[in-house]
């Protein structure tokens, strides 16, 4: 900063000060016999580090917190029914008939919920009727708010299919929950786009902590909690696990589900109705669902309160926007495709504790990632390109415990390794989040369409990771399954 500083010519030194003394509301007078300013580098340097607490004072005066509410609840309601129906598994995975190869058909049911997002982009492209994204957004609305709660009442129901008893009913609905979360990251996010750069990044928060709410509700509820080892034979030291039983039962889990469904729903006909959420609109040209640029003649004067809602937006060159495409699409082949699928290979040998804590603390850092993107930047590619090579590495290592004997793991059995384990699983879960989001934030610039092909390309990347994972853990002897012996 000092030598950002040093670099300032006594022209553009004097002009700062000015439009300082112009924000703050009062004037800086200097006044000395040489014609030169006393302690120039230190004054410098306090008005670059003025300049810096401004901004971040800027970012949070800035906005309307009411939208930023808005936002967030609307972000909620994009993944939370995904995320709850593969938390309550542990409960439900005991009364279906398939057992514990439930979740791999879930899996495959989940990638299926592609079609709705295929099927949008479809037809805006190719009918001449276009439709208006507000309005699939409420049929989208509709069908979370009526699988969620049909799911508290029916989850259990089978019937026989080929022979055999299937849980038709789960596996139905679980379709309607994935086609509420694919279709959401081409029609959600998007939709956000329209608003100032803020609110996409607080809508972000939101969806992460549709992850983070349903953990912190199975943790209440007292799911997936580690199994407790009883002595039933001291003679041979036999001993058995026994799991505690849940707080409440997944019909009162679906339940919470769906009323936090109707708060999101509700959050976004506000959001889309109310005229002070439109007034926090970008400047720029709406024509049609996500059909819309932004105006680059005009650029936003923070000082003019009455110009709020302009922007500077800049063309990407060809080039920067297929590399950021295909960064996109790695980032969520691994975080939301192969990483679901490998945690517990990677976790499990370093004990229950290790495990249950890293499961918390990447739902946490999902929406901590984003809220940290409000303070730092996150538009920059070389930024953004280091980020996404550090993910890249702590990818390699975890990817490396996965796959190793539990035996043969890293510092397996003592403290160090544990908390290494808990601390690049977070970390490299924070690192995915925020290259996601500041890939998004760049594509928001572009436009509408922009923001639909970022969705497209993150939903593509996360149906070939989830395949493969399945593919490889269920079909080839690549990953070994840990199951600690009592005592622990």
């Amino acid at each position: 900063m000092i030598e950002k500083a040093g670099k300032i010519s006594r022209q553009n030194y004097e002009q700062v000060m000015e439009n300082r003394s112009v924000r703050n509301g009062h004037s800086v007078v200097y006044n000395s016999p040489t014609g030169k300013t006393p302690n120039e580098n230190c004054h410098l340097l306090s008005s670059a580090m003025r300049f810096d607490l401004s901004d971040y004072r800027e970012k949070l005066a800035n906005r309307n917190v009411r939208v930023d509410l808005l936002a967030i609840l609307f972000g909620i309601g994009s993944w939370i029914c995904v995320n709850s129906m593969f938390i309550q598994l542990p409960l439900i995975v005991s009364k279906a008939p398939e057992g514990w190869s439930l979740p791999s058909y879930l899996s495959i049911i989940i990638q299926l919920g592609n079609i709705g997002p295929l099927c949008y982009t479809l037809f805006q492209k190719y009918s001449p009727r276009k439709l208006k994204d507000s309005y699939v957004i409420y049929v989208i609305y509709v069908i979370g708010c009526t699988s969620s709660i049909l799911m508290a009442f029916l989850f259990e129901r089978t019937a026989v299919v080929g022979g055999e008893n299937r849980s038709v009913a789960l596996m139905a609905l679980g379709f309607c929950f994935a086609l509420v979360g694919c279709t959401s990251s081409v029609l959600f996010m998007p939709y956000m786009g329209r608003f100032r750069e803020i609110y996409l990044i607080t809508y972000l928060i939101g969806e992460g902590l549709s992850g983070f709410l349903s953990s912190i509700m199975a943790l209440i509820q007292g799911v997936g909690g580690a199994p407790t080892c009883i002595l039933v034979n001291p003679d041979t030291m036999e001993y058995i696990k026994e799991t505690s039983p849940p707080r409440f039962e997944t019909r009162e889990f679906f339940i919470f589900v769906f009323v936090v469904m109707i708060i999101s729903g509700l959050a976004f006909i506000l959001l889309n109705k109310l005229k002070m959420c439109k007034q926090e609109y970008a400047a720029g040209i709406i024509n049609y669902g996500n059909d819309y640029s932004y105006d680059r003649s005009k650029t936003l004067d923070s000082n003019d309160k009455t110009n709020a809602q302009l922007e500077e937006h800049k063309e990407i060159s060809p080039f920067t926007y297929k590399y950021l495409m295909v960064v996109m699409a790695i980032v969520s082949l691994i975080g939301s495709g192969v990483f679901p699928g490998i945690q517990s290979y990677s976790c499990l040998p370093y004990g229950y504790q290790s495990y249950h804590l890293t499961a918390t603390l990447t739902a946490i850092a999902n929406p901590v990632a984003c809220f940290l993107a409000v303070f730092l930047k996150h538009t920059s590619v070389r930024f953004i390109s280091f980020y996404f090579l550090l993910a890249a590495a702590l990818t390699a290592f975890l990817t490396a415990t996965a796959v190793l004997h539990p035996q043969s793991m890293p510092l397996i059995g003592k403290t160090s390794g544990e908390v290494l384990i808990v601390l690049f699983w977070t970390l490299v879960t924070a690192l995915i989040s925020y290259v996601k989001l500041s890939i998004t934030s760049v594509f928001r610039s572009q436009g509408g369409k922009s923001l639909v092909w970022v969705g497209s390309v993150s939903q593509i990347g996360s149906a070939v990771g989830a395949l493969v994972t399945f593919f490889v853990v269920n079909y080839t002897d690549v990953f070994v399954s840990y199951e600690p012996s009592c005592p622990f």
